[in-house]
């Protein structure tokens, strides 16, 4: 329970429907659609929408969509999958035969074709009753008539400033009079906003084909891509059945490969031998169990997960892979594991909604590193995402890139059920630390007793290429613990991630919502 004297949020209460989200003015966004008689889907895509312009180191249209959705928060429930895919041409032979040997940050070849919109359109042709017309005006507003930039925004655009001085017509988009926007400015993007227009009149086909996707080749293939119009047109978001794990009594629900969720699962299967209710949870042991549950996952995921479209993906057996280590794990001392590296891209928006028929929806939209590959297109405003730097060039990997292939992602929404009843759908953005920061929250609630709020604040770490990442809240006598373990800890560069959450509360008919403070949004209900 808060202490009311010391610094903090309240969780959020609400009986009819809730959104929370990374902004303020999305998540106004979406209670404004609730309202208004649209579903959650229709307020996730208005306050996703929204975001890709008044966050745009996070996210936007040149990005790629994950979502989960369960229909009045019981029975099935449906998975999107609207990641892109590798241009037809690019082949690994293609870049060994340059000598290119990893596909770098910032070139045309990280730009896989974004999938963001035609995911908005299938969720919203499924679960929407506003259409894409409707739910992308207060985008549209904000592109054309401007918006206030927010503190958290504005110190990763001045972070980013060497990057987008140096980046394909980004210094003309973003960067107003030559430097970055800081907090309280006022930032405008009429050629995005006619982009939008182009989507809310045309729908998908306005920014798959015509004049958008043509800017959008002709952008990419005039610094070295090998995009044509095809691969956007043919572009299609996949529709699936989510996998999940039993924790503490609850079903938790991801979308598959090549999403990463299945990391998320792995930690809380090896974590479920533990009884780390019986820990403090700011305790040296739990932090050491936290970290080697990743290390574990982490493995598991370089080694066994791709695009199930072009490589063979067995779930099963990845997870059973993931418990034989976990198995191993001791409270005395780390694993003896290989090092894995997989890249980092630590930008992305997290929206969770639930409306008042409870129909939930955990969404998330990101352009994967931040302000992505750093290359807009010439007239339309577009950023692109560098999802591309997911592969390797390394023939017989998993993740080895390939015609129309999708790289292994990083983004992952959640959702929590029991008896086949959602409890909550959540999720914790910022690249790699993602499933860890998804275990952190989860554990916080259901064996540490925490409420939606004081498990989002909760001091985090990750563990990352043999470094333990531990953030300023980590108290000093939990560092020298670590490190007597045998863990090289050092301090976090930048907060961990950002998360919302709600918590259905089915026998008092209300909502209890969430949001991370290391960002600049809010949780809402009415």
């Amino acid at each position: 329970m808060r202490n009311f004297q010391l610094a903090g949020r309240s969780t959020v209460h609400a009986q009819n429907a809730m959104a929370a989200t990374s902004h303020p003015l999305a998540t106004l966004t979406a209670i404004d659609v609730l309202r208004a008689g649209g579903t959650a889907a229709d307020a996730a895509v208005a306050a996703c929408a929204l975001l890709g312009v008044i966050e745009p180191q996070s996210t936007g249209v040149g990005g790629d969509c994950f979502a989960l959705i369960q229909p009045r928060g019981v029975g099935d429930v449906v998975a999107y999958n609207g990641s892109g895919r590798a241009p037809n041409a690019a082949d690994a032979t293609w870049y060994l035969e340059r000598n290119i040997g990893a596909i770098p940050l910032t070139s045309a070849h990280a730009v896989s074709i974004p999938g963001a919109v035609d995911a908005w359109a299938t969720i919203l042709r499924d679960h929407g009753r506003l259409g894409l017309d409707t739910v992308l005006q207060p985008a549209i507003k904000a592109a054309e008539e401007g918006y206030v930039v927010a503190p958290r925004i504005a110190s990763d655009w001045k972070s980013n400033f060497a990057k987008l001085k140096s980046g394909t017509n980004t210094e003309r988009y973003l960067l107003p009079q030559g430097k970055p926007p800081v907090a309280g400015d006022v930032v405008r993007q009429p050629e995005l906003g006619r982009t939008l227009r182009a989507i809310a009149k045309d729908g998908r086909d306005g920014f798959y084909r015509g004049a958008v996707a043509e800017d959008m080749v002709e952008t990419l293939r005039g610094i070295g891509g090998l995009h044509v119009l095809d691969d956007f047109a043919t572009h299609s978001t996949e529709t699936t059945k989510p996998i999940s794990t039993s924790y503490r009594g609850h079903d938790v629900w991801q979308c598959p490969p090549n999403g990463p969720g299945i990391t998320m699962l792995a930690m809380l299967d090896v974590l479920s031998r533990f009884d780390l209710a019986s820990l403090p949870a700011m305790s040296v042991e739990r932090f050491h169990l936290e970290a080697e549950a990743a290390r574990v996952a982490y493995m598991m995921r370089e080694e066994h997960i791709a695009d199930p479209e072009s490589a063979t993906v067995d779930v099963a057996k990845a997870l059973q892979f993931a418990r034989e280590y976990g198995a191993q794990v001791r409270m005395d001392r780390l694993l003896d594991l290989p090092l894995v590296t997989p890249p980092m891209s630590p930008s992305t928006v997290y929206i969770t909604v639930v409306d008042r028929d409870r129909n939930v929806c955990s969404f998330i939209n990101s352009v994967a590193y931040s302000f992505g590959s750093a290359i807009v297109s010439n007239k339309t405003g577009v950023l692109f995402q560098n999802r591309g730097t997911g592969f390797r060039i390394q023939p017989g990997h998993p993740n080895c890139i390939a015609p129309r292939k999708r790289p292994l992602h990083t983004i992952m929404p959640a959702l929590v059920t029991k008896a086949g009843r959602a409890v909550m759908p959540f999720g914790v953005m910022g690249g790699q630390y993602q499933p860890v920061g998804q275990v952190h929250v989860l554990t916080n609630m259901l064996d540490f007793g925490c409420d939606v709020q004081e498990a989002i604040d909760m001091p985090r770490g990750l563990h990352y290429e043999n470094l333990y990442e531990l953030e300023d809240g980590v108290p000093a006598v939990i560092v020298a613990g670590l490190e007597r373990l045998g863990h090289k800890t050092t301090k976090a560069a930048v907060p961990l991630g950002g998360g919302q959450g709600i918590w259905i509360d089915w026998e008092r008919g209300t909502l209890i919502g969430g949001s991370d403070p290391r960002k600049d949004g809010c949780a809402l209900g009415y």
